[in-house]
C-alpha cells in the first residue's frame, strides 16, 4: 500500500472533489467508511446530498473556526491522505478500509488512540482500490496537531497492515534515494525529445565526473569543460569553494533563465562536502605505474564480497560507493557496443551505493585509485581486460544484494537485481571473443588430462561444473600459458578458488579463467619462493576450493550437463 499526503486551505474543496462523480469519471459510489466519531454525515448515503455535504464540512471545520477567532488556526488547515492498494491485492471491504484509516490517523498523530481531543477526520471510498482521508489539523483543545514525519509514520503503519492483511508488500526506501523528477520535468523532457529529465541527465553527468576526478579542483574543472553543462561555483568569503550548481544548456524556465540544480538536489551523495570526502579518500595516481590498473581494479572488485562479509558496515558501505564509481567510469572506457548496457547498470546500481549507514571512504582507496588510473590510460585493444573486470563485478553485485538484504534495504536489493541483468548482458557480449581466442590455444590432450586432475583435487566442490563449462578449453589454455611462464598451475588454481564467491558463479570456469589470467601476469616465483610456499601449504593446508557456502538466488549455480568425455 502506498500513502500520499498533502495539505490544503479548503475543506469544502476537498470534500467536493471526493464526492464528485461527474468530472472525475473514475469516482463511483463515494461514501464514508470511517470517521472521527462514527456518526459524521455521509453525503453519499443521504437523501439530500447538498445539505449533508454542508453539514460534513461544518463538522470538520468546527475547531478550525474556533481557532481562527483566536488567531491560532494554521493557514493550510486541511490534511489529505490517499491510500492505494496494489493492483494484485484482493478487494478490501469497507470495514477493512475503515480499520486501515483509523490506524493511519492514529499513527500519524492526527487522531491518536485514546485521545479525546484528536482532530476531526473522515475516510471516503470512491473507488475499489483506494480511500481518501480528509482531516482538519486543529484539535478539540484548539492546538494544531503534531503530525511531523507523517509520511514515514503512515508508511510504517501500512507496512504492518500489508503483513497482517496478507497484501502485496511494497518495496520501501530509507530516504536516501535521489529525488525523482516531477511530472512537469518528465513532460518537458518528452516535449524536447529526451527519454530522461534534465535532473536525471545532470545526475549521470556529475556522477561520471566524480568517478574520474582525483581532487575537488579537478572535479570543478572537468565539470566546467563538459559540453552542454553550465556550472556556477559558490565560494566562501575566504575564496574556498562552498558548493556548486549545474544546469543543462537550453533548459530554461518561463523567465528564459537556466534551471539550476545543486548537487544535493541531484542526489544525496553529490553535495560538494560529500564529494570532497570521497575524493580526499582516493589514491592519487603518481608517475608511471608498473601494475596494470585493470588488474588492480579487478583484484579490488574481487575482494568486495570479502569486505561485505565482515562486521564493519562503514567499510562495506564505502566499498559499495567506490564500486558504483567504477561502473560510472566503465561507461567511458568500454566499447560503444556495450556502453548502453553498462550505462543502465551504473544508473541502476546508483541506488545501491547509498543507505543510512555512513560510509568510511578511506577503506576503498585501492579501487578508487585503480579506476582513476584506468581512465588515464589508453583503452585496451581487446575485450579480455573488460571481461575480466565485469566477471568480478557480477560477483560483487551478487554480494551487494546479499548484504543489503541482510540489512533490510529493500530498494537497494531491487537495484542490485536490475544491475545484475545489465552487467551479465554486457559481460556475455564482451567475453565471447576473448574466450574463443583463448580456447584456440588449448594445449595437448595429455596436458588437459593433467589439468582435469588438478581441478578435481583443488576445486572438488565445483569440479563438475568447471569441467562442463563451455569456457573449460579457455581455462586449460591459461593454465598451460601460466605453467610455461614458470607458475605452479595447482597453486594458481588454489589461489583463484580461495578468492571466494565461486559458489555464486553461474559459469565457474570463466571465473577461474580470468582470475588465473590476472594472477599469471605477475612474475613467476623463484625456486626458493616455491619451496617456501610448499612448506607453508604443508603446515597450514587450506580447504580446496574454499568458497562462500551460500548460493545467491540472484545467480543460481548451473547444473552439470552431459560431459563424460572430460570426466575420463
Amino acid at each position: 500500500m502506498i500513502a500520499k499526503i498533502s495539505s490544503g486551505k479548503s475543506t469544502a474543496g476537498l470534500i467536493r472533489y471526493l464526492y464528485d462523480t461527474k468530472k472525475a469519471k473514475d469516482h463511483t459510489d463515494p461514501h464514508l467508511v470511517a470517521s472521527y466519531d462514527g456518526f459524521a454525515p455521509d453525503p453519499g448515503r443521504a437523501q439530500d446530498f447538498d445539505t449533508a455535504k454542508k453539514l460534513l464540512v461544518a463538522d470538520l471545520d468546527l475547531h478550525v473556526k474556533q481557532a481562527q477567532r483566536l488567531g491560532r488556526a494554521p493557514e493550510r488547515h486541511v490534511w489529505h491522505c490517499s491510500i492505494r492498494a496494489a493492483k494484485t491485492d484482493r478487494r478490501l471491504s469497507d470495514d477493512e478500509w475503515g480499520d486501515i484509516a483509523r490506524r493511519v490517523v492514529a499513527a500519524t498523530g492526527i487522531a491518536p488512540d485514546g485521545d479525546p481531543d484528536g482532530c476531526r477526520w473522515v475516510a471516503v471510498r470512491h473507488a475499489p482500490d483506494h480511500i481518501h482521508i480528509a482531516a482538519t489539523k486543529v484539535r478539540a483543545d484548539l492546538r494544531t496537531a503534531r503530525h511531523w514525519n507523517d509520511y514515514l509514520t503512515a508508511d510504517r503503519e501500512l507496512a504492518a497492515v500489508e503483513k497482517e492483511y496478507g497484501l502485496h508488500q511494497v518495496v520501501r526506501g530509507d530516504r536516501t534515494a535521489a529525488k525523482r523528477p516531477t511530472r512537469a520535468e518528465q513532460e518537458k523532457a518528452k516535449r524536447a525529445g529526451h527519454d530522461r529529465s534534465a535532473r536525471e541527465r545532470l545526475r549521470t553527468t556529475v556522477r561520471t565526473v566524480v568517478a574520474v576526478a582525483t581532487s575537488t579542483e579537478e572535479f570543478i574543472r572537468l565539470l566546467e569543460h563538459t559540453d552542454g553543462v553550465l556550472v556556477d561555483v559558490k565560494h566562501f568569503p575566504s575564496g574556498d569553494v562552498r558548493g556548486y550548481t549545474v544546469a543543462l544548456a537550453g533548459d530554461i524556465n518561463g523567465k528564459q533563465e537556466p534551471i539550476w540544480f545543486s548537487g544535493s538536489e541531484l542526489s544525496p551523495d553529490l553535495s560538494f562536502p560529500k564529494i570532497r570526502k570521497r575524493l580526499d579518500a582516493t589514491d592519487q595516481p603518481q608517475g608511471p605505474r608498473r601494475a596494470n590498473p585493470w588488474y588492480q581494479a579487478t583484484a579490488a572488485a574481487e575482494r568486495i564480497p570479502h569486505h561485505l562479509g565482515q562486521a564493519d558496515d562503514g567499510a562495506a558501505q564505502a566499498h559499495l560507493a567506490a564500486f558504483g564509481e567504477a561502473l560510472d567510469a566503465l561507461t567511458l572506457l568500454a566499447p560503444q557496443s556495450v556502453r548502453p548496457q553498462l550505462r543502465q547498470a551504473a544508473e541502476a546500481f546508483e541506488r545501491a551505493t547509498r543507505s543510512r549507514i555512513q560510509a568510511e571512504h578511506q577503506h576503498a582507496r585501492a579501487l578508487r585509485g585503480a579506476v582513476r588510473a584506468m581512465v588515464r590510460e589508453s583503452a585496451p585493444r581487446d575485450g579480455a581486460l573488460l571481461a575480466m573486470l565485469l566477471d568480478a563485478a557480477i560477483l560483487a553485485v551478487i554480494a551487494a544484494a546479499r548484504w543489503h538484504q541482510l540489512h533490510h534495504h529493500d530498494q537497494q536489493v531491487a537495484a542490485t537485481r536490475q544491475t545484475l541483468v545489465h552487467l551479465q548482458a554486457a559481460y556475455e557480449q564482451t567475453a565471447a571473443a576473448p574466450l574463443i581466442v583463448l580456447a584456440q590455444r588449448q594445449p595437448p590432450q595429455q596436458v588437459v588430462e593433467r589439468h582435469i586432475l588438478l581441478i578435481r583435487q583443488t576445486v572438488h566442490a565445483h569440479a563438475e561444473q568447471v569441467l562442463e563449462d563451455p569456457a573449460f578449453d579457455a581455462l586449460t589454455a591459461v593454465l598451460a600459458d601460466a605453467e610455461k611462464a614458470g607458475h605452479d598451475p595447482k597453486q594458481l588454481l588454489r589461489q583463484a578458488a580461495d578468492q571466494r564467491a565461486l559458489a555464486d558463479a553461474r559459469q565457474p570456469a570463466r571465473v577461474l579463467t580470468w582470475r588465473i589470467e590476472r594472477l599469471a601476469a605477475r612474475p613467476a616465483p623463484s625456486a626458493r619462493a616455491r619451496a617456501a610456499q610448499a612448506r607453508s601449504t604443508a603446515q597450514h593446508p587450506s580447504a580446496p576450493g574454499r568458497t562462500t557456502p551460500a548460493t545467491s538466488p540472484l545467480a543460481p549455480t548451473a547444473q552439470p550437463g552431459n560431459g563424460s568425455a572430460r570426466r575420463r
